[in-house]
């Protein structure tokens, strides 16, 4: 875990502070978004659904109010080095919680619609374990960015295939719903985009954690092969 280092000015400190703590405010509120959207489609809440996508304005000014205060820090402080590393990455956090907040909308919307429909028998089971998985890395996500935790962050990293398979495996059985019976295409499509949406979530928090690494070590691994990340951090670690 790192720590934010001190600065001559207490004010620029707090001002760090501040925009990193709003960071994370919105990652709460997006992550209360995604588990209630996954809720409302698993229950049929199609009120739930509705306030979730009602939700997605709030994400949207979040994001806006913290992109200004991160041009108002660039514009003043002229920040350099890590504290310019960490402006960047907080601009590019928000991008990403902003999407999450997006596909959170899509999935409440859906759950919405869905709700009309009598539940299949499994009650969507795969769709609740793969946004069990989803808002799982969402949270760690934002705790390795509350903590600058690169090696967790790197973790997480490898977590992602795992929804990968999961959205592949629903994808394939949505197929052979379908081609079973022509009745369930409409729903067998719905679950399918919900299932992308919690895949594209999974991409997004493993996007945050790549700027956490690139927060505490300077180094940008969006085009990296990970076990080429950690061989390099090692032997920087032991050098």
């Amino acid at each position: 875990m790192t720590e934010l280092g001190p600065h001559i000015s207490r004010r620029f400190n707090e001002d760090l502070e501040g925009v990193r703590n709003r960071v994370l405010q919105m990652g709460g509120f997006v992550e209360q978004q995604l588990s209630f959207g996954v809720s409302a489609l698993i229950e049929s809440n199609s009120t739930l659904g509705d306030e979730v996508a009602r939700g997605d304005h709030k994400v949207n000014a979040m994001e806006v109010s913290i992109d200004e205060e991160c041009s108002r820090i660039l514009a003043t402080r002229a920040p350099a080095a890590s504290d310019l590393r960490l402006i960047v990455a907080i601009i590019k956090t928000i991008t990403d919680l902003e999407r999450i907040g997006d596909e959170a909308e899509k999935i409440g919307y859906i759950a919405s619609r869905l709700a009309s429909m009598e539940r299949p028998a499994d009650r969507y089971r795969e769709i609740k374990h793969l946004g069990r998985l989803a808002q799982q890395m969402v949270h760690d996500s934002l705790d390795a960015f509350a903590r600058l935790d690169a090696d967790h962050a790197l973790k997480i990293c490898r977590e992602d295939r795992v929804l990968d398979d999961e959205f592949e495996s629903i994808q394939r059985q949505c197929i052979t719903f379908m081609m079973e019976d022509p009745r369930t295409i409409r729903r067998a499509l719905d679950v399918l985009w919900v299932a992308r949406a919690l895949e594209r979530i999974g991409d997004h928090a493993k996007n945050i954690c790549e700027y956490v690494v690139f927060m505490v070590h300077g180094k940008d691994i969006r085009h990296t092969a990970l076990d080429d990340v950690e061989r390099e951090l090692r032997s920087r670690a032991s050098s």
